[in-house]
């Protein structure tokens, strides 16, 4: 059997589907990734995932007729051919999506992929700008919005014009990496230096005392000088940063010196920065409106009606009168992740009406396809009573309600609520819940917190 078949027949075979984090968990294991890996790069708890998984193997020893474990899951597996009867089983339930090639909605949309939604004209003014000497483009949006997507797009434009392309993580950085601002600088360059395949000459550079001029001597004379071709440098998940003020404002301020050089000075006009992020920079750093607020500026937005009805088309939905677009968008709005999961689901099951409708009521209930997801959020929330208290009144108020900025902030980052500077004053903030999905899950969940709280016996849902 193949992984895809694996998958099919626990979906088949099951009264209720597999949930997202099950078939995480099963093509993760076939390539060999360990549970910590799929709970760091899934965001789930690895005592969860381990339990999770102890409940698939059974199911396939049962399947199998032998005992199947993580350690042996694919060479055993493969060995194995379907019976007839699963065969059968299998057959009928993917009847309705054999001509389409699904794929499931996890990290970002490969560049052949048919579900890939564009957003014009953003993928072509942000090639547009990174073709300009010493440009900068800021990508701000919450997670699982799309960023992922649009950055290999970029990357993938770059190195087919000839450009030497770095991407920098800052949440694949250690812990040790933000012990001071030095280290900070250190790391950063020794990387960059190892991505353009040259060898680290920090010492030749380097004055502990003045880390900010150490790097941008050394991203001059050693980096940008040693490149024939222009450079495009990716600093993805900057919100990592974030949490360390000391070192993010100087390293915003270092970036806005590169971006100045390349105004004047020829060898800084090689460098085209990107910086990715999901919360507002000015909102949780000391910086004044004018130390950052350079840069082409993108912010991606929930799918429009149209986009929705496309992403159903391209899975084989006839949705065209779009009665069912407007179902499925008033319990999740037009946000990418929980759309393309909606019809993961729905076309496996041969996209009918009543399958729709069934979805929806079970989505904001344990019962549903996103309470692995949403189990996420809980996690937060629990650990951060400040940030629930102000979720829960965006939840439950009738138009909209001013927050704490670095709260509303935080709660947009994380994709749960939308935020509109007020008409007369830009400063304050209106917050609105993201979707009815949100609003009736921690209507729930917060509810039932409440009560526990008062009882003193709150216990985590993992």
């Amino acid at each position: 059997m193949t992984i895809d078949e694996v998958v099919l027949l626990l979906k088949a075979s099951q009264a209720t589907d597999l949930t997202t984090l099950q078939e995480i968990i099963l093509r993760s294991s076939w390539e060999g990734k360990t549970y910590t890996n799929i709970a760091c790069e899934a965001d789930y708890d690895e005592e969860h995932v381990r339990k999770i998984a102890a409940h698939l193997w059974q199911l396939l020893s049962a399947f199998c007729k032998e005992p199947i474990n993580k350690s042996n899951f694919r060479q055993t597996v493969e060995n194995h051919r379907l019976s007839k009867a699963h065969q059968q089983l299998v057959k009928e339930f993917n009847k309705a999506a054999t001509a389409i090639s699904l794929e499931f909605p996890s990290g970002l949309v490969s560049l052949n992929s048919r579900f890939y939604i564009p957003r014009p004209p953003i993928e072509e003014l942000a090639y547009a700008e990174m073709a300009k000497p010493g440009s900068l483009i800021c990508i701000k949006a919450p997670k699982k919005m799309g960023k992922s997507s649009l950055i290999l797009r970029l990357l993938t434009r770059a190195n087919n014009q000839g450009f030497r392309t770095v991407m920098l993580d800052f949440q694949q950085a250690e812990k040790a990496v933000f012990a001071s601002l030095d280290t900070f600088l250190r790391w950063f360059c020794t990387n960059i230096s190892r991505e353009l395949q040259l060898e680290p000459k920090l010492n030749d550079y380097w004055n502990e005392n003045i880390d900010s001029i150490s790097c941008f001597i050394y991203f001059q004379e050693c980096l940008l000088s040693a490149l024939e071709s222009p450079l495009v440098f990716i600093l993805d998940e900057v919100d990592w940063v974030f949490e360390h003020p000391e070192i993010v404002e100087e390293l915003l301020l270092l970036l806005r010196s590169w971006y100045e050089q390349a105004k004047d000075v020829e060898v800084w006009q090689k460098l085209r920065l990107v910086l990715v992020y999901s919360t507002e920079i000015l909102a949780l750093i000391k910086l004044t409106q004018s130390s950052f607020n350079i840069g082409f500026p993108i912010n991606l937005s929930p799918f429009t009606k149209e986009q929705v009805l496309d992403l159903a088309l391209r899975h084989g939905l006839d949705w065209t009168d779009g009665k069912n677009v407007e179902s499925l968008m008033t319990m999740v709005g037009g946000y990418p992740y929980l759309l393309r999961l909606a019809f993961y689901h729905l076309v496996g099951k041969g996209g009918l009406e009543g399958d729709l409708e069934q979805l929806l009521q079970q989505a904001p209930t344990e019962a549903g396809i996103y309470h692995e997801y949403l189990k996420q959020f809980v996690l937060v929330l629990q650990d951060e009573p400040e940030l629930q208290n102000a979720f829960y009144e965006v939840i439950n108020a009738i138009n909209y309600v001013e927050l704490e900025p670095a709260l509303a902030y935080k709660l947009q980052s994380m994709g749960l609520i939308n935020l509109e500077s007020d008409v007369y004053d830009e400063l304050r903030l209106r917050s609105t819940v993201a979707c009815e999905l949100y609003r009736l899950y921690f209507q729930q969940y917060l509810n039932k917190s409440e009560i526990l709280n008062k009882n003193n016996c709150v216990e985590r849902l993992f």
